[in-house]
């Protein structure tokens, strides 16, 4: 690895819009971040997620390929 090309890696504190908080390392050049969705508050992670389903594809998903 080159020297003096790569920025410097420290720890920062990130701070999501639900109030949870975490550190992790980053080359973010503040000491601080400010985010609107972690893993604490993502309907993927805390299993609040909606499945949209506009043209019926699910059901028909779920016909063709469901249980046999």
């Amino acid at each position: 690895m080159r020297s003096e090309i790569h920025p410097e890696y420290n720890e920062i504190n990130v701070t999501c819009s639900c109030g949870s908080t975490f550190v992790t390392g980053s080359t973010y050049g503040k000491e601080a971040l400010h985010i609107d969705v972690c893993s604490q508050c993502h309907p993927f992670y805390t299993g609040k997620q909606k499945v949209v389903d506009t043209a019926g594809q699910v059901d028909k998903f779920n016909r063709r390929f469901g249980k046999k």
